[in-house]
């Protein structure tokens, strides 16, 4: 079978007014980027609103490992199967980062036969919504910077910026630099930071707002320093949230694509999941449920991040009520948790595979802990035996857990008629969604709610630098507001070391931060970083465009 990008190269796909037809998106309300994608004007929602909103499903996973889970490519296949079945379905997704795609984890528009198209596109400037958020931090940035040289009339502390500026790659050597050097004219001299595009308040605020002058609104509200005095300064008191505004005007709108089988997909905003909150915009999620009987959407990484961060964040700030979830693994990755190397994968290890099943385990009972139905998706790999596929079968069935093979990688929508005939089925179950705690509880008991319920530890530990920020917090009145966990993806714990499902652990909070315009705080925990670096061999090595123009090594 050819690579995804010969699969992606090789499709025929439809225009983009068709697909936007197929969704029930009137042609007014379409500004095209060439013939393949475009962006969908706000006022769309003047004309839907009245419409009763479709059933909502989440597509989360285990903890990620070498092997591959393939969430994106199952969120995708899945919505085919809808299709398949004649379920009007649109599926929504994230923008995918160039840090990424030119790093370690490669893309993020599907795999095999179960793509978001134009692949390549979509994986690099797309509709330059990246580019545009990027813009506006830098914005703010430049904004701040300028003040405290042009005599500091705001009184900010130099030493207590807390606005970072931003890139869309992984550079390590970003992380805490010097800036203003030399002579006075290149401004004050001091430390500043950059972190990844999609690791900024800006995306988290792009993905939570409901329109243009909320998003305005929001940005107004993000604190960037501290005076000498101890008083925060916001991007209103700079005068520049206006500015910021214009930059996204355009980037707000959900953008329109399809899949390799013409169903209609929203991939808007794309906040990574171990430092944000991990969920495509609220914009083209409502929009969404008022166009189509059924949405799939996806959230980053495995249940203990992008799925809690949905289900407390998203879905609480934005109103929405998910009606099933799917829960994504694979023989392949469960066996890694089971504690086989990735060498060994190929062959048959049924006892690893079902010791691995501890750490599924556990992520379907975080979902439970939500009160939303549920399915497990296997997402089929070639090497699957036989045996090891009943196995888990057998697993599921012995505990009570609903599931379904997906083979939406190697047959598209065919591979997962199956899957969606049963995620139907279940959601006609009653939700009884609810986060798992209250905002009004303090901030050290919404984070023990989160490690104790969601990740399966035993306690929490604070250093002296999270502790004050508690106590800051609490005073300027700011603690009211959901916990974003910024913890690695790699493991139930914030050692990503730790594989399987372990148990008496402690999750280490070593800082926090505040996105006042977004809405929440971030708890940082174990050494999580807000800028990634590039592996001993990037993917951008393998990468090129041969003598046809045509690209190749994307992934």
């Amino acid at each position: 079978m050819n690579n995804d990008l010969k699969i992606a190269q090789s499709a025929v796909l439809e225009d983009i007014y068709t697909i936007a037809e197929k969704a029930g998106i009137s042609r007014e309300f379409v500004i095209p980027y060439g013939n393949d994608k475009a962006k969908i004007s706000l006022k769309i929602k003047d004309t839907v609103n009245a419409n009763p909103d479709g059933k909502l499903i989440l597509v989360t996973a285990i903890n990620p490992t070498k092997a591959g889970e393939g969430k994106s490519t199952t969120t995708i296949g899945l919505a085919d199967g809808l299709s398949k079945i004649g379920v009007n379905v649109m599926a929504c997704l994230r923008e995918p980062s160039l840090g990424p795609v030119f790093g370690l984890k490669g893309g993020a528009a599907g795999g095999g036969y179960a793509q978001v198209v134009p692949m390549e596109s979509i994986n690099l400037h797309f509709t330059g919504d990246m580019h545009a958020i990027t813009t506006a931090t830098n914005l703010i940035a430049a904004a701040l910077d300028n003040s405290i040289y042009q005599g500091n009339p705001l009184n900010i502390d130099p030493t207590r910026v807390e606005w970072k500026r931003c890139l869309d790659m992984n550079d390590r050597t970003l992380r805490t630099i010097t800036i203003g050097q030399g002579s006075k004219v290149n401004g004050v001299e001091r430390e500043d930071h950059f972190v990844i595009t999609v690791a900024t308040e800006i995306m988290a605020i792009l993905c939570l707002s409901k329109d243009l002058n909320d998003l305005q609104e929001r940005i107004s509200r993000c604190i960037v320093a501290y005076t000498y005095d101890n008083q925060p300064v916001t991007v209103k008191d700079l005068g520049v949230d206006g500015a910021a505004a214009v930059v996204m005007k355009d980037a707000v709108m959900p953008n329109l694509v399809q899949t390799l089988e013409h169903t209609p997909v929203l991939v808007h905003g794309g906040p990574f999941a171990n430092i944000a909150h991990g969920c495509n915009s609220l914009i083209a999620t409502t929009t969404a449920l008022k166009l189509a009987d059924y949405v799939v959407t996806e959230a980053g990484f495995g249940a203990d991040l992008g799925a809690e961060k949905f289900l407390d964040i998203k879905c609480r700030l934005g109103g929405l009520k998910p009606n099933a979830v799917v829960v994504v693994a694979t023989v392949r990755a469960l066996k890694m948790h089971g504690g086989v190397e990735e060498k060994d994968l190929s062959q048959e290890n049924i006892e690893a595979m079902i010791e691995g099943a501890k750490n599924l385990q556990k992520h379907i009972e975080s979902v439970q802990a939500f009160h939303i139905p549920f399915i497990v998706a296997i997402n089929k790999f070639a090497s699957d035996t036989p045996a090891e596929v009943q196995a888990l079968f057998e697993w599921c069935k012995e505990h009570g857990y609903p599931v379904e093979e997906s083979d939406g990688w190697a047959n598209g929508g065919n591979g997962t008629i199956d899957l969606a005939k049963h995620v139907v089925s279940i959601c006609e179950e009653e939700s009884g969604y609810a986060p798992i705690y209250d905002v009004k509880e303090s901030i050290p008991d919404k984070i023990l709610a989160v490690a104790k319920t969601i990740y399966g530890a035993s306690g929490v530990e604070y250093s002296e630098t999270a502790l004050e920020k508690i106590r800051q917090y609490e005073a300027l009145g700011w603690d009211q507001v959901p916990i974003c966990m910024a913890k690695t993806p790699l493991s139930l714990t914030d050692d990503p070391k730790q594989k399987g499902r372990p148990e008496g652990f402690t999750i280490h909070v070593t800082d926090f931060s505040i996105s006042r315009g977004a809405g929440f705080i971030v708890a940082y925990t174990g050494s999580i970083l807000t800028m990634p670096g590039l592996p001993v061999e990037p993917a951008a090595v393998h990468m090129g465009v041969d003598d046809h123009g045509n690209s190749y090594g994307i992934f």
